[in-house]
């Protein structure tokens, strides 16, 4: 095997089984952060070794393997008694295997791995809650989970974010600190505590989708690669947490807003607007599937969630024909229930833009205008860009050009900006 199908190997291997070899070894050594090193170790040894002696049977067993015995290393080097080095090597066994689960070689071949299902999902979820816990900034938060739940490597996370390596490289490293230093055990958080915590990893997923739907800034709308990586997380806890209804609305959101993706970048990479966009292009699939995550999550619950309700509103797009056509009267109620159990400007602002299609321009504009009096939103270029559109439609050019100016200043994404400075241009 050449070095490059050797390296894709790897990769490809990594992407699939990086979660549950930190999961697993996080359990077995009880440190997270210990866990994390030693994968990343693992990871580094199949980049020299499977080039040269090819692939093993069993790769994800190989890397649990080589982790586990850098762990055995460590320990015994720390002190021949060590308690955690004892247990670990009564599990490894003198071959420097774990028996019955892992190979018994570090090359090419090995026995079958036999991953236990139940512990697999318990360690899934205790990585999630960790990569994801309170005590992290956002920004760990997200760059953590892409690091070792997603098997981003740094350069990648990095790349996502237009930030520099070594940003994201010290994100890491300080928030691995961080837990170690709040002492945060690996595991799934008690039942009394969990909900809360879930929240924090729902919301991680959330923001992570929606940098790949919208991009903040850089050339690209749209960044498949973290809207691919935040729905396969959303995957993941629907059947980590099955009972959770907001783990069931936040992936009906996600699949029903990607199913518009084919159809929301035109031939020359410029975004298309909702009323010009061409549904046969829509994803039916993603459709199908988010009306039935939708469902679910109102089967499980008491009435849906904040994630619930979003993609309630994303249904009411899905199956309509045309703007025209859509429930606009139905997506306002939405809003407002959504704005009472959450209460945001954002949310507010998009409640103004469907007041616009349901009752007129006038009045969505009178909730804008509340908006710019409170000071809301007042870095974002969402704002101006609505009360900007709405302006237009009243007839009012200078106001709207004004608006659209500021929004034009305030938006950081290459491809947004050229949307404004088109409406802009359509002034006159």
């Amino acid at each position: 095997m050449v070095d490059a199908d050797g390296r894709e190997a790897v990769a490809a291997v990594w992407r699939i089984e990086s979660a549950r070899i930190v999961g697993a070894l996080a359990r077995y050594t009880g440190d997270f952060a210990l866990a994390e090193d030693l994968a990343q170790e693992a990871l580094a040894e199949a980049l020299v070794t499977w080039p040269r002696e090819g692939a093993p049977r069993n790769p994800g067993a190989w890397l649990l393997t080589v982790g586990r015995r850098r762990a055995i290393d460590m320990f015994r080097r720390r002190s021949a008694l060590d308690e955690k080095y004892a247990v670990l090597a009564h599990d490894l066994g003198e071959g420097g295997a774990l028996s019955g689960s892992v190979p018994a070689d570090s090359g090419a071949g090995g026995a079958d791995v036999l991953w236990e299902p139940d512990q697999i999902d318990d360690d899934m979820l205790a990585l999630m809650f960790i990569s994801c816990h309170p005590v992290l900034s956002r920004e760990a938060r997200l760059a953590l989970t892409l690091r070792v739940v997603g098997g981003l490597t740094s350069d990648q996370i990095a790349r996502a974010f237009l930030v520099p390596t070594a940003t994201v490289q010290a994100r890491i490293t300080r928030a691995k600190k961080t837990l170690g230093a709040a002492q945060v055990p690996f595991e799934v958080p008690p039942p009394e505590e969990r909900t809360e915590r879930l929240h924090s990893v729902l919301n991680v997923v959330y923001l992570i989708f929606t940098e790949g739907s919208s991009a903040s800034s850089g050339d690209d709308l749209i960044r498949l690669d973290l809207a691919s990586e935040a729905l396969r997380f959303a995957r993941v806890l629907t059947r980590l947490v099955p009972d959770e209804p907001e783990v069931h609305g936040l992936l009906a959101l996600l699949e029903l807003t990607a199913a518009r993706f084919p159809a929301r970048i035109g031939p020359d990479g410029e975004p298309v607007l909702l009323e010009h966009q061409d549904r046969r292009r829509w994803d039916q699939s993603a459709i199908r599937r988010g009306r039935a995550a939708l469902a679910r999550a109102g089967q499980v619950g008491r009435g849906l969630g904040a994630y619930g309700l979003q993609a309630a509103i994303a249904q009411c797009h899905a199956v309509a024909t045309s703007v025209e056509a859509t429930n606009w009267e139905r997506i306002v109620l939405i809003y407002e229930a959504l704005g009472r159990l959450t209460p945001s400007p954002v949310v507010d602002l998009n409640r103004a833009v469907a007041v616009s299609m349901a009752i007129g321009s006038a009045a969505a504009l009178a909730i804008v205008d509340e908006l710019v009096a409170a000071g809301s939103l007042s870095n974002s270029h969402l704002l101006p860009s609505v009360r900007g559109e709405l302006l237009t439609r009243l007839g009012r050019t200078d106001e709207a050009r004004t608006e659209l100016e500021l929004a034009v200043r305030l938006c950081g994404n290459e491809r947004e900006r050229a949307v404004l400075n088109r409406k802009l241009a359509d002034l006159g």
